[in-house]
């Protein structure tokens, strides 16, 4: 099927939830689920070296979405996973205390299974870890959910696809875990579903699933049936899964298993037949969603967390229940009950402390203002302590004190707190606030944008303060939208998904604020003046709500931004473009037509001859060229953006996921990537050309020339002869050479590319999830060097003060010389005092010989030799660089 561009992201708060639709359906072989164990593998290396000599890893901004899932193994002191909304799974590395993504190899096709539902790691053999993949349950997702195995922590999976959709970034993907390994029988997983598809479960280490037909409610609750949106319109189905250890015996499966269902009259469900058989657990609550249940199988206690919602956005009242497994007897110990005048909020982020298991906590469900509210007990939940009080409005105690060093653009463009609001907060979204097995100390939280973390908590119960810092570092979870490599000190610029954007001086450090001035929630355009790169622009608007101004510009690459004005009617960021002098700006809007300002966004007027809507770009050498493309149609202006004409040229997609850019240096050189292929012009848009090989263009930019070559290098993601892959040319298109693998796909990448100018080889990827992906040339990677025009060998006699250079010059362009001149970069201290053959002289390092009368025509690929004396006070060395009329030599 088509590919659709960017949808609409649905979130109400930072979520991660920026959507891009796919291609086509899976290519990876699907296994029925009754079927036998016939999977395809696929390795999962984060950072690790590519064959093509690349290393890939990310651009730093740390966090940036939805985490709603914190997984420890009860077994294996150390051992946690983490799985996000749409940027996949990870496993903490304890050495670096970083997380390592585990599902890059998830490719353009594959893109929906990126989202993670749930996540099991095995108790009883730590190596093997599950994934529930899907994204949405809607039409907005090609494709079936699958469930990922591994039995070596994440390095490679195998997948078994199920038939039905599996929502990753649906509503309710925080409550759970829904899929869960058996304690005692580790060949037996269960999967809680949505969308009506009931109760699941695998005997065979995941291999085959079928449905357990003999539980009796798949679910009841829909957010909103009418959702014209079709988001909040999936049954939200089965929740959670949980094992009563202790009423069974190793190797055989666990008699005794607990299922929480969203249904507000019929909630926990109980077998104790190993799943033969259900029953709805008498007298329990009803009236809310059961986000969590936890058993505290010692002292035979299980505990449910409860909300009128499935969130993670919302969540206005709900309980907190212990029954008792023994008497069947259920006891409400909300720290807020729903019923009291003061109740706001529902419960999730449920957790024992498997140490201690009289100690339990939960987290407020939905609580934006002023803060997420987090509550402790000690015994069991007789009694309740908060991690903040109210002192006396707008006062507030605190047990914690909060570094968000890790992560500092978490003040989200605030310079200072605004009471009782903190100027970062404890989090939002929070459905996953987990407590070590291992170490009472030690708990980690999700929020909508980062992890949380502490190594000091039981200092909660003795007056002390509870230490919180961020523990996202290795978890990159942003959606980009655009991306700009400036010449200079500037590394990056990017637009991003709900928190805005970066201006990244070092990729390898977190920038210390996201865009303001004005804040855009999300950026969805960036660009710079190609001659002053100092001059750069955005544009963007809100999460949710309104912005000050939906254009933004510096010209102190990003030290200090002003919000520009704008014109009436604009409702979201668009495009942006800047002429290579930064003499005007363009930008096209959503919610009015394409605009011009010369004043950098002080005033605008209305663009001619362009229709609403259309992407615009920027000439990189010629100030008064721009470009626009829409419907099909390509389209420059040779007056700064003031009126476009349409080019003549035809054959390209009239919809879909369309990107373009010009090429630094040369002037009206344009490359086009669209759903049918990769085209270029040289002549500004006259004429296109298709690139032979493509069969469908994602994103295509530029970075440095390789050495040797002057025009710069192309990367592409797209799809040439038949692979799907990130493609680099060096030699202007004749010939590409893919550069990352199968473990480096990151899903869908048709946003944006860019190489770096300044670092031969680099290139930034922008992903729908995964963040900015970054590849580099490997220390020993070898690069292919170009064809050139050119070849020139050097041969020479030294003596102590002096050499004799024979140079012979070969024409490999194809096309005869009627004249031809060659210059010489020579080593300091080397210098011409006679030549032969060819009219010779010097300035600085630099010699050049103009052709004599008698050898002025050079046939292709014919050869002269010609020579001279010179002299020298250091080493003699072959020159560093030869050109033939301007072109670039191989040298020898």
């Amino acid at each position: 099927m088509p590919a659709r561009g960017p949808l609409v992201p649905l979130t109400a708060a930072v979520a991660g939830l920026a959507l891009t639709a796919g291609l086509t359906t899976s290519s990876t072989a699907a296994i029925a689920p009754a079927s036998g164990a016939a999977a395809t593998t696929v390795p999962s290396a984060p950072q690790a070296s590519t064959d093509a000599g690349y290393t890939w890893g990310n651009v730093e901004i740390v966090g940036g979405g939805f985490v709603p899932g914190i997984v420890f193994n009860q077994s294996e002191p150390g051992l946690v996973y983490a799985r996000t909304d749409i940027g996949g799974a990870y496993r903490l590395d304890q050495g670096t205390r970083r997380w390592v993504p585990l599902l890059d190899h998830i490719g353009w096709d594959e893109w929906s299974h990126s989202g993670v539902l749930s996540l099991a790691t095995d108790p009883v053999d730590p190596d093997r870890v599950y994934v529930a993949v899907g994204s949405y349950t809607n039409s907005w997702d090609p494709q079936d959910g699958a469930v990922l195995r591994s039995d070596d922590r994440g390095a490679t999976w195998e997948q078994t696809m199920l038939p039905f959709q599996v929502g990753g970034n649906m509503p309710g993907r925080g409550m759970g875990e829904r899929m869960q390994v058996d304690p005692n029988d580790n060949t037996v997983l269960y999967l809680g579903t949505e969308g009506g598809h009931g109760l699941w479960r695998s005997t065979d280490q995941g291999v085959t699933w079928h449905e357990v037909t003999s539980f009796p409610n798949p679910g009841t609750y829909v957010q909103d049936p009418d959702d014209p949106a079709d988001y909040l319109t999936s049954n939200q189905g089965v929740v959670w899964v949980t094992f009563d250890p202790t009423s069974g015996a190793p190797g055989e499966p666990t008699p005794t298993i607990y299922v929480g269902v969203a249904d507000v009259d019929n909630n926990v469900y109980r077998s104790t037949d190993a799943g033969a058989t259900w029953e709805r657990v008498p007298d329990q609550p009803t009236g809310f969603l059961p986000h969590k249940g936890v058993l505290d199988h010692e002292g035979g206690q299980l505990y449910v967390a409860t909300s009128d919602t499935g969130g993670p956005y919302d969540g206005d009242l709900g309980d907190v229940w212990r029954l008792d497994t023994a008497t069947d007897q259920w006891t409400r110990i909300s720290p807020v009950p729903s019923d009291d005048p003061d109740a706001g909020h529902g419960y999730s982020g449920l957790t024992i402390d498997r140490q201690d298991p009289d100690t339990i906590m939960v987290v407020s469900q939905m609580s934006w203002w002023p803060d997420l509210v987090i509550f402790r007990s000690t015994d069991r939940g007789e009694t309740w302590t908060r991690i903040w009080d109210w002192a006396g409005y707008p006062d507030r105690d605190l047990r914690y004190e909060l570094d968000h060093s890790g992560a500092p653009w978490l003040t989200f463009g605030a310079t200072r707190a605004n009471p009782p609001e903190p100027l970062v907060k404890l989090g939002w979204m929070t459905q996953s606030f987990e407590i070590d097995p291992f170490d009472s100390d030690h708990a980690m939280y999700g929020t909508g944008a980062t992890v949380y973390g502490t190594d000091n908590l039981t200092d909660w119960d003795t007056g002390g303060t509870v230490q919180i810092e961020v523990r996202a570092q290795g978890i990159e979870e942003t959606a980009v939208q655009d991306l700009a490599a400036p010449p200079g000190p500037v590394e990056l610029v990017s637009g991003l998904y709900d928190i805005g954007g970066f201006v990244h001086t070092d990729i390898t450090q977190v920038p210390d604020d996201a865009f303001t001035d004005p804040y855009h929630g999300s950026v969805t355009g960036v660009d710079f003046a190609e001659s002053e790169p100092a001059t750069i622009v955005r544009v963007g608007q809100a999460v949710d709500g309104e912005v000050e101004s939906h254009f933004g510009a510096t010209t102190s690459s990003g030290e200090q931004w002003r919000a520009g004005q704008e014109p009436d009617g604009v409702t979201g960021g668009g495009t942006v473009a800047i002429a290579a002098d930064a003499s005007t700006v363009v930008w096209s809007p959503d919610g009015t037509g394409v605009h011009v300002s010369t004043d950098l966004g002080s005033s605008w007027s209305p663009s001619q001859g362009v229709p609403p809507g259309a992407r615009v770009e920027a000439d990189r050498v010629d100030g008064d060229l721009l470009y626009a493309f829409a419907d099909g149609t390509f389209y420059r202006s040779e007056d700064g953006g003031r009126t476009f004409t349409a080019s003549s040229a035809t054959g390209f997609p009239t919809e879909g996921n369309i990107r373009f850019g010009a090429v630094p240096g040369y002037r009206g050189h344009v490359w086009l990537a669209g759903e049918t292929g990769l085209w270029r012009t040289t002549d500004a848009g006259d004429t296109f050309t298709a690139v032979p090989g493509f069969e469908d263009g994602g994103a295509v930019g530029f970075g440095r020339a390789a050495p040797g070559a002057d025009y710069p290098a192309i990367y592409t993601t797209s799809l040439f002869e038949g692979q799907r892959g990130f493609f680099r040319s060096l030699d202007e298109g004749a010939t590409w050479v893919r550069i990352n693998d199968d473990r480096h796909q990151f899903a869908w990448t048709g946003g944006a590319i860019t190489g770096d100018p300044d670092v031969f080889g680099r290139v930034y990827v922008g992903t729908n999830g995964r963040g900015v992906v970054v590849g580099d040339l490997d220390d020993d990677a070898t690069v292919p060097q170009p064809p050139t025009a050119c070849e020139v060998t050097w041969t020479s006699h030294d003596w102590s003060t002096g050499f004799t250079a024979s140079v012979r010059v070969t024409n490999s362009s194809g096309t005869a010389l009627e004249g031809w001149t060659l210059t010489l970069d020579l080593a300091d201290g080397q210098q011409l005092t006679q030549g032969w053959s060819a009219q010779w002289a010097q300035s600085g390092s630099t010699v050049t010989a103009v052709n004599a009368p008698w050898n002025a025509t050079l046939a292709a690929g014919a050869s002269v030799t010609v020579g001279f004396n010179g002299s020298r006070t250091g080493a003699s060395t072959t020159p560093s660089r030869a050109t033939l009329d301007g072109d670039v030599c191989t040298l020898s």
